[in-house]
């Protein structure tokens, strides 16, 4: 783990997606947080030790045509004349992530992924830590740069050196694979931040353990802000099932400048608890 000192930062950004802005200042005590994401051995370990299923592997209580049964969503890049790039693979879970007959054999120091928000926080009890808060997680991102859109500085890709995992070309049909890899990439294989920190960018898209608001105005923690209430604001009112929904913080493999440009501290996602994918990983923190 690398520890994170005491300090003040400006949140979010007022120069990319609305979720981001308004920016604000943020105050955070010190911690420590994990150096990279959670890999597949380490959360081989985690199941070796305590026999947990995950999410993805669990077979649905009401399985039926409509749904296969155990799996996760899995991204297959599309041909020309399509758009739909997430396909739901029976058997798609954190040891085999891309469905029946994958496997980690030779994955292992690549960030565990298939892992729901249950997952990420089981494992983070097992451990003796937590998963970060959005502050937390944001401020360490940034490495201790200050007015930085990137986690490293100022541009994408300085001198065109490769910074991060993430998508180059035209997402989803076009991959040039300038960062040399096609989904997830070994931890550490990209610059360290300021702190020390690996991976904070790209790659998988990390939990945090606050729920998701609109907008990055101070958390609301009134009498009147219980636990249940900020979990009711999470859900998307469109929706016509909701679920809770947590933020998701870096960005991904799949995040591209003609896409998604969320590879940066400021970025931020919904994803719904119990929605494990085939780009979602998660790190820890002890407080």
């Amino acid at each position: 783990m690398c520890f994170i000192p005491a300090g003040r930062f400006l949140k979010g950004s007022d120069s990319f997606y609305p979720e981001e802005a308004p920016r604000q200042e943020r105050t955070v005590a010190a911690f420590w947080i994990d150096r990279s994401p959670v890999t597949n051995r380490d959360f081989e370990a985690f199941v070796a030790a305590t026999g947990f299923v995950t999410l993805a592997e669990k077979n649905p209580t009401d399985a039926c045509d409509s749904n296969p049964g155990a799996g996760s969503a899995v991204f297959v890049q599309p041909t020309a004349n399509s758009d739909t790039w997430w396909e739901y693979s029976p058997g798609a879970c954190w040891k085999a992530p891309l469905g029946i007959g994958s496997s980690i054999d030779d994955l292992l120091d690549h960030p565990v992924v298939h892992i729901a928000y249950e997952d990420a926080l089981a494992f983070a009890t097992w451990a003796g830590k937590t998963l970060p808060t959005e502050d937390q997680w944001e401020f360490a991102a940034r490495g201790g740069l200050a007015d930085a859109e990137y986690a490293w500085g100022g541009e994408l890709a300085p001198g065109g050196a490769m910074m991060a995992n993430f998508w180059q070309g035209a997402f989803p049909h076009e991959n040039e694979l300038t960062d040399g890899w096609l989904r997830t990439s070994p931890v550490g294989s990209f610059p360290s931040n300021g702190y020390g920190l690996v991976d904070m960018i790209g790659n998988v898209w990390e939990w945090t353990s606050d729920w998701w608001n609109i907008h990055t105005a101070q958390p609301m923690r009134s009498c009147c802000s219980t636990e249940e209430v900020l979990k009711r604001r999470s859900l998307d009112p469109f929706d016509p099932a909701p679920v809770p929904r947590k933020v998701l913080k870096g960005g991904s493999h799949l995040c591209a400048p003609n896409y998604c440009k969320r590879y940066r501290p400021a970025a931020r996602h919904p994803q719904s608890i119990d929605s494990p994918t085939s780009h979602i990983g998660f790190r820890c923190v002890v407080s």
